[in-house]
């Protein structure tokens, strides 16, 4: 016996024909036939049963309730007549003798239909998650990411890690988003910050001497949404190993993460060890992205020098990248429709020309480009049916990776949709010229070992090379197009730290009043270490299909950083900002 019930909803088969059983549940649909007879759906967490009400007596009493109201219902098995495949429970129906209302839905009319909820509007489905999570299709995401955070909990501690929590209040520091902050009310002006990552307290645990650590962490970052970020908070596999290498952490991630992908994911292939590895330079050139789709066969190639005197100016002299994709069905509108689409997603206009099925160069720019056939026919395949799409121009790079991305997945047989597919990218810049000030900054994680250690710094401060040809021990995980996660071998020595920060012009003063723990514990002795920490949520949207993170994340908020179901967030009282010695000195318009 479940709680008060003997079954769940999705629990009874032919075989139990003649019992008598007890059910509750949500009432999803009732449908009256006469004046005694109902056919009545009853909906809990298990499934749906059908209840067949044949007395005046029951069917008054389900005549009074709203559907979503929950009731308790006593009644005999029995075999359908007219059986629903399918329906799990669909050879049975269940003859109520008694049904208890539990509680009343006080609403005749529902927000959305509960079935039909992922088609209603996004803010009602936030505003009413309750309901929404009740749509059997909504909380099955939820499900699978219950089943997946346990499946990695359990691989992770068979290959020897620790699970060990990190404080939630810390402190902030420069980790590249902006921080939540909490005041601290016994320390007037001063305040706690959310952690972005466990970042620091990871390397401080390889300090302390545990070998392999890992959690589900969650992690707060106050930046804006998208497709695959979710505002507020998420959550990531959080992982860090002492006397460890970058091979040491690919295979930890190359062993536990296919297995899983390959159980719970749409598709039941996934990508073996060892994943592809691509430069980081490489993946910009070849797939005009860092995170490459390896489902789609298509790259670019650099035509730049065949339109240095072009007669098409938008051509002429600029950075020119091409993609050549064989066997090409579409017509000239629909190719002009994904070029413009792709120009809304890079900013940059798109050209085209195709081989005919007799071999000439024709539609699109083709006038300009026909004279030069056996020079682009040097770097390109000029097959018949191979249509050619061009980008130019400063974001040239930008927006080939968004044509890709397109036609790849619009083109017949250039796409392999029904697979995970892994890569590794590496060898990350160590620096680059921030696009806000005008000087060197940390590219990625300010944390990360540079490859060659202390002594390429030193080059570059004797001015034999230039920091921004140094790179990092430093690599993302990326699956079908969406960055997974970022990880590096940490910078673990106090002397190789300091030189790298003061590229970035902050002194040894700067880099112990921001890191003072990890500083003050790094000269105690650590290892070498490394790490890296998978998002969770990105996780899960892959594997249940979903383009939107919010579908698998039970309270999402929106893309403004609203809770809208808690209204959150919210004003506080007077007496809340006094005794946090806060004033609000600007009022929301």
């Amino acid at each position: 016996m479940m709680q008060n019930r003997t079954h769940t909803c999705g629990e009874l088969r032919l075989a139990d024909a003649g019992k008598e059983v007890r059910l509750v549940g949500w009432m999803e649909n009732v449908r009256e036939v006469g004046a005694r007879l109902a056919f009545v759906v009853l909906r809990d967490f298990y499934g749906t049963t059908q209840l067949v009400i044949e007395t005046e007596d029951i069917l008054s009493i389900v005549k009074g309730l709203n559907k979503e109201s929950t009731i308790a219902v006593t009644g005999t098995v029995r075999e359908r007549s007219s059986k629903n495949p399918k329906q799990a429970t669909g050879e049975i129906e269940v003859v109520p003798a008694t049904i208890e209302v539990l509680s009343r839905c006080l609403h005749n009319e529902l927000p959305f239909e509960i079935n039909n909820s992922r088609d209603a509007d996004e803010s009602a489905r936030l505003k009413y998650r309750y309901l929404d999570l009740r749509n059997p299709r909504v909380k099955q995401n939820i499900l699978l990411r219950c089943n997946v955070v346990a499946a990695l909990r359990q691989s992770m501690t068979e290959h020897g890690f620790v699970e060990i929590t990190t404080p939630i209040l810390t402190v902030s520091s420069p980790e590249g988003a902006r921080d939540y902050l909490v005041p601290a009310r016994k320390h007037p002006g001063k305040f706690y910050a959310l952690p972005q990552a466990p970042q620091q307290f990871k390397q401080l645990l390889m300090t302390a001497g545990f070998d392999r650590y890992f959690q589900i962490a969650p992690c707060f970052r106050d930046e804006d949404a998208r497709g695959d970020r979710s505002p507020g908070e998420f959550y990531q596999l959080d992982m860090e190993m002492a006397f460890a290498s970058q091979e040491d952490v690919f295979a930890i991630c190359e062993d536990v993460l296919p297995p899983i992908f390959a159980k719970y994911g749409s598709y039941n292939r996934a990508s073996a060890a060892p994943f592809v590895r691509i430069p980081y330079l490489e993946a910009l050139e070849k797939y005009g992205s860092d995170k490459p789709d390896l489902r789609i066969d298509l790259t670019a190639k650099n035509i730049s020098e065949l339109f240095a005197d072009s007669e098409f100016e938008p051509l002429r002299g600029q950075t020119v990248k091409a993609i050549d994709i064989t066997n090409c069905t579409l017509t000239r509108k629909q190719i002009d429709k994904l070029l413009a689409d792709c120009e809304v997603q890079s900013g940059s206009k798109g050209y085209w020309f195709k081989v005919d099925d007799k071999g000439e160069i024709a539609g699109g720019i083709a006038k300009f480009v026909t004279g030069m056939k056996d020079k682009l026919a040097e770097k390109l395949c000029l097959e018949p049916n191979t249509l050619v799409v061009i980008a130019a121009g400063a974001l040239a790079t930008k927006s080939v990776g968004v044509m890709i991305k397109t036609f790849g997945a619009n083109c017949e047989g250039h796409m392999d949709r029904e697979q995970y597919s892994f890569c590794w990218i590496v060898d990350f810049p160590m620096y680059e010229i921030g696009e806000e000030s005008g000087e060197l900054e940390f590219c990625h994680n300010p944390f990360s070992m540079p490859s060659g250690g202390l002594e390429v710094l030193l080059k570059a401060e004797r001015g034999e090379i230039d920091p921004l040809t140094i790179t990092a021990d430093q690599y993302d995980l990326t699956c079908n197009g969406v960055e997974l996660s970022s990880g590096a071998v940490r910078n673990h020595d106090p002397a190789i730290m300091l030189k790298a920060f003061e590229f970035v012009r902050l002194g040894e003063e700067d880099v112990k009043s921001k890191f003072p723990a990890m500083y003050n514990a790094f000269t105690y002795g650590a290892p070498p270490h490394a790490g890296i920490a998978p998002g969770v949520d990105r996780m899960v949207m892959l594997l249940a299909g979903e383009d939107s993170i919010r579908e698998i994340i039970p309270f999402p908020m929106n893309k403004n950083a609203q809770d809208v179901m808690m209204d959150a967030p919210g004003v506080v009282t007077q007496k809340q900002l006094d005794e946090l010695h806060i004033a609000i000195t600007a009022k929301e318009e």
